[in-house]
């Protein structure tokens, strides 16, 4: 009997370590969720020059498709300068277009985006339209989703590899 209940104590013990790591994220909207990752770093700091946090707190549900700290370096490795000039009060306007391109109304979660036919088109907050790819994994325009369904309160958050840039 002593072991059973060893057994069960000790299942309990790591029940309880875990718990809260389980439903951390779905306590979290979408902008805390980003922000404790420690990965979107970059995305963060453009999400609030844009004035775009509280949106992102807000109900939703949105799907976000979020370049995460590489993803940017790729980018300012390939046009140096860029990030500096969107983060730039003057460029509001234009980072605003590039971050709502990143996110759709509504939960898309990945097995949402594997059922839909390869080549289907997305319409994203500001209007303009993603491709999407799901051969051999999840692809949005050129963008490869590297983590998918990362649950927030208000939707979900699907990490992507390069950021997204509207025609």
């Amino acid at each position: 009997m002593k072991l059973k209940l060893a057994g069960f104590s000790a299942l309990l013990c790591v029940l309880i370590a875990f718990a809260p790591a389980i439903h951390a994220d779905q306590t979290h909207d979408i902008f805390d969720t980003a922000f404790t990752a420690h990965k979107f770093k970059v995305l963060i700091a453009a999400i609030r020059a844009a004035d775009l946090a509280n949106a992102l707190k807000g109900p939703g549900p949105y799907t976000v498709f979020a370049p995460d700290d590489a993803a940017f370096k790729k980018l300012e490795k390939a046009k140096p300068g860029t990030i500096a000039m969107l983060l730039k009060p003057e460029n509001k306007a234009k980072l605003t277009a590039i971050l709502t391109y990143h996110a759709l109304k509504g939960r898309v979660m990945s097995a949402d985006l594997l059922k839909l036919k390869n080549g289907s088109a997305l319409k994203t907050l500001n209007g303009a339209s993603v491709t999407i790819e799901n051969k051999g994994g999840i692809k949005i325009n050129n963008a490869k989703v590297i983590k998918a369904d990362i649950i927030a309160s208000n939707g979900v958050i699907h990490e992507i590899d390069t950021v997204l840039v509207p025609k």
